[in-house]
């Protein structure tokens, strides 16, 4: 039996999806060659050290912050996206769908982007006082004793398990925050994106325990939060993650006594 023809709308469909996929692998790509290549300090990401705080140096790490997140987050945020692009693409929102997807994608990262300015304020004072070396790692095993408690607890949490949800249900989110527009597509995207570091920031944070250029850390902790939200025991993953935290930050502080 024959399969028949694609109508018109099917192929546009198939078209955007592919569209988006492949934006999405690009910048994904080009995110994680940054972050191979040093995150624009001339030095690989192995031989990373300190600098003086200037405010050229500044943008430069926020703007790593933000790259970071992109390579991180981004795969996680696949699915919302490519359902967006489909939604935009029916009859009551089809005036401008690949503007309208781009603007959501916008808006997702806009939001890790305003968690960078928060990071690169967190990781210049956690240089001044000398309590964590934010490129190499921590300085000392208690505050990153906490650091891991802090995670684990917050894994726990009804709040970190809400935004969780909203992040594995991606209709549902939409269903619930739909905007028309272009403008309302932006603003779709930046809620979704604020979901997102209320479900994750935490875990991010968790760069300063070991250095914010630890490629080994920035893989996994990007495979912990695609699983979180990919895989149909990403909940309970949550949980798993959590109390690992827990007993990881317990050993920490069993080591130094």
């Amino acid at each position: 039996m024959t399969r028949p023809p694609d109508t018109a709308f099917e192929a546009a469909l198939r078209r955007d999806r592919l569209a988006v996929l492949a934006a999405l692998a690009a910048a994904i790509a080009l995110a994680w060659a940054y972050l191979f290549a040093g995150a624009g300090t001339g030095m690989s990401a192995s031989g990373m050290s300190h600098a003086a705080w200037t405010p050229g140096y500044a943008v430069l790490m926020c703007f790593m912050w933000w790259v970071m997140m992109i390579a991180m987050m981004l795969p996680g945020a696949a699915p919302v996206i490519l359902l967006f692009a489909t939604l935009s693409r029916q009859p009551r929102d089809a005036g401008h769908p690949r503007v309208a997807t781009s603007l959501f994608a916008l808006g997702y990262l806009a939001a890790w982007a305003g968690f960078s300015l928060v990071a690169v304020a967190l990781q210049w004072g956690l240089e001044r006082t000398a309590i964590l070396s934010p490129m190499a790692g921590a300085t000392d095993a208690v505050p990153a004793a906490f650091l891991l408690f802090a995670a684990g607890a917050y894994q726990l949490t009804p709040f970190k398990h809400s935004c969780l949800r909203h992040c594995r249900t991606p209709l549902a989110f939409l269903a619930c925050h739909w905007r028309p527009g272009v403008r309302g597509a932006l603003r779709m995207g930046f809620a979704h994106g604020a979901v997102c570091v209320g479900c994750c920031w935490i875990l991010m944070g968790l760069m300063f325990v070991a250095g914010l250029m630890n490629l080994y850390w920035i893989a996994g902790l990007a495979l912990l939060v695609l699983c979180e939200k990919t895989v149909p025991v990403g909940h309970w993953l949550g949980y798993a993650s959590g109390v690992a935290l827990l007993v990881w930050g317990g050993g920490t502080l069993a080591g130094i006594f």
